[in-house]
Parts: C-alpha cells; sequence; structure tokens
C-alpha cells in the first residue's frame, strides 16, 4: 500500500497505530542516505528479521519518495513474496521525476489520505473550517491564536523543506509570490499569462510552479467540463484548489477574519475541496469539474461518475430561492444523462427548490453522491 497525503494530514500517526516488523523513517537524511548509498541493505534487513514472526513480514517506510532507488528493492521483495509494504509520501516529485508515475503496477495499492471530512469531524463550525481548514493537528489545537501560528509555521516549513530542500526552483522569491497569488486565486480559472505578467516571469514557468504544487500535493487541478452540443464558448482554462482553506488563507497573506465579499467564494471552494474528498472514497470512479460559459450560465462544481453528471451550485445563503437554482436548471436542460441537481447552502434543511433541484444543508454533502 502507497498512502500519499500532504504533511500533517496523520500518515505517520496512522502508521503508529499498524503492527510491523520493521519501521523505517526516511525523514531523516542519515538513515536516508544509508539506503541510497546501498539499495540492497533493505533485502538484507529483511532477511534478517526474527523467525516466528508473520510471514511475509510487514515492512513501513515513512516518506518513500525521499529515496526513490528503493523501489526496485521493494518491487523485488514482494514479487518473491518476502514482505509485505505499507509505503507513505507527502510528495510525488520525486517519483514523477523517477519515472515511477505507474508505481509498482498491481503490487501496490495507491491511498491518498486528506485533511479531515465532514463525517470524520462533523462539530466544526462552518466559519472555521473556512478560516483554519481541516488539518487534524490544526483542528485539535483550542487557541485560534496558535490555529493561526501553526497554520503559518507550516506554510514557512513547506517553502524551506519541499522548496528550498530539494531545489525545486531556482528563484525562491518569484516562487513565493507566486504562491501567494496562486493561493488568492484559488478556485478561478487560471489566466496564466496575467499571472506571468504579475510575477515577472515566463507564462512557461507559472506551468511548471503549478506542477510543482500539484506534485507536492499542495493543489488539485480541476478540469473544465467542455462536451456540448450547443455552446461554442466553455470556458476550456482549469482550475486549482487549494488541498486546505487554512493553508490557503495564510500563503495569500490574508487575515484570520472573513469579509463578507469574499464569503461566497470562500464557502464555494470549501464546497469543492469536500467534493474530492468524497469522489476519492466513492465506489465508483467520480471525476469533479465545473461548467462555465462565458456569455451565459455556469455552474460551480460537476460531478461526472460513470454516465451520470450531478450539477451542484453553492450559495451562502440561509434560504435559496429558485432563482438560485436556474444555472442548474440550464444544465439539467442541456445535459439529458444529469438527473438531479443540488443547490448547496446554510438551509437547515433540505427541501425542493426547483424540479430536479434539491437545496442541500452544507452538512450533508455527501448525500450528493448518496
Amino acid at each position: 500500500m502507497l498512502l500519499l497525503g500532504p504533511r500533517q494530514t496523520g500518515k505517520t500517526t496512522l502508521l503508529g497505530l499498524l503492527r510491523k516488523d520493521l519501521d523505517i523513517s526516511l525523514v531523516n537524511p542519515s538513515a536516508r542516505q544509508r539506503y541510497e548509498k546501498d539499495p540492497s541493505l533493505l533485502e538484507k534487513e529483511v532477511a534478517a528479521l526474527p523467525p516466528g514472526r508473520r510471514k511475509p513480514p510487514v515492512v513501513c517506510l515513512d516518506e518513500i519518495p525521499k529515496a526513490p532507488a528503493l523501489f526496485d528493492a521493494i518491487q523485488d521483495l514482494i514479487d518473491r513474496g518476502k514482505a509485505k509494504f505499507v509505503l507513505t509520501g507527502s510528495s510525488a516529485r520525486k517519483l514523477r521525476r523517477g519515472g515511477f508515475v505507474n508505481l509498482l503496477p498491481g503490487r501496490v495499492v495507491s491511498l491518498r489520505l486528506d485533511p479531515f471530512t465532514l463525517q470524520e469531524a462533523p462539530s466544526i463550525p462552518l466559519e472555521e473550517r473556512l478560516l483554519f481548514g481541516e488539518l487534524p493537528g490544526i483542528t485539535q489545537t483550542p487557541s485560534h491564536q496558535d490555529k493561526e501560528t501553526d497554520l503559518r509555521s507550516y506554510v514557512t516549513t513547506y517553502l524551506e523543506q519541499e522548496v528550498r530542500a530539494e531545489s525545486i526552483v531556482r528563484n525562491l522569491g518569484s516562487f513565493a509570490r507566486f504562491l501567494e497569488l496562486a493561493a488568492s486565486e484559488s478556485g478561478s480559472a487560471v489566466n496564466f499569462s496575467k499571472l506571468s505578467q504579475e510575477i515577472g516571469v515566463a507564462h512557461t514557468t507559472i506551468m511548471s510552479y503549478y506542477q510543482v504544487l500539484e506534485d507536492c500535493l499542495i493543489v488539485e487541478r480541476i478540469e473544465p467540463w467542455t462536451q456540448t452540443k450547443t455552446r461554442k464558448k466553455l470556458t476550456k482554462a482549469h482550475k486549482y484548489l487549494f488541498f486546505d482553506s487554512g493553508v490557503r488563507r495564510v500563503a495569500a497573506g490574508e487575515p484570520p477574519a472573513i469579509a463578507p465579499s469574499r464569503v461566497g467564494g470562500l464557502f464555494e471552494e470549501w464546497v469543492g475541496g469536500q467534493l474530492i474528498r468524497l469522489s476519492r472514497d466513492a465506489p465508483q470512479v467520480t471525476r469533479l469539474h465545473f461548467w462555465r460559459d462565458p456569455d451565459g450560465p455556469e455552474v460551480d462544481w460537476v460531478l461526472h461518475r460513470g454516465d451520470d453528471l450531478i450539477p451542484v451550485e453553492v450559495k451562502w445563503s440561509q434560504a435559496p430561492t429558485a432563482a438560485d437554482a436556474r444555472h442548474v436548471a440550464v444544465f439539467l436542460k442541456e445535459y439529458p444523462a444529469a438527473k438531479q441537481g443540488y443547490v448547496v447552502c446554510r438551509t437547515p434543511r433540505r427541501f425542493q427548490l426547483a424540479p430536479q433541484v434539491l437545496a442541500l444543508p452544507w452538512r450533508e454533502l455527501p448525500f450528493v453522491l448518496g
């Protein structure tokens, strides 16, 4: 099993709960260098495990992307039935660069560990989710001031450890400015040329910076839904969503307060992030998109599951009206595969808003995917 997830989502804590025969952390540089110098050392250590233990033994390797040279040894041990592996990582960058995009196909199941979902932490108030996010350690910190301190440390640590230490980018100053703007633009269709002009680097550099954030599991790329028979101008630019609303806010340099003009957009982003997490847990492959006609209607989020399309509009309102469902209604009319739409809002109870459109309380988001 390969368990990937951003930093501080609980991967190491989860490993600590597992029964294993050999536990190796590759976070420490000196420990990592031992295996980089001699990858066969892993096979020798597995062979030297005391008899009488489980067969095959369970080996845990924390932060495996830091030592991709070990994958040949891991594959050999799996193929010979000598060990089972639990691998974790907070970045897929070295795996991509090393040619391991399809990591040990047929041998290792890849999973993703995200911040808390609604089901895992249902008692967190919505405003707190928007401001401070849902990283497990942050949610358990009682003081808002301490939450803010920890989030700032998280962003700084990310820059230092993931960017500077790995020499991912040459100009850290430009990347830091990019990170701030990318966080501010989270949830909006990306204009690479505009960002290029603001930061003073080539648009291809901006694209590579976004790839860095994707590889380090900081952002998710959301593709537009562009299949159409009637509209010629559907947006083809994609969006990027930060994996956590608290990390996004601090990376954007925003204060721990919600401006009235921003609350609707933040709520929309948060719903998108939750839908991504729900999609990952869905039994059927489900992808998140958005739908936008620059000269007409747009729907905040569209879930694509098999032959089904599920349009989801997001409104901060506690009492949405039929007018709030009009773009969803247009989508339902234009796409026969879409049978049911939703307006996610702050209503205390779900109710029928329009034909085939349900007003849904934000706490009931899992209902969208059944």
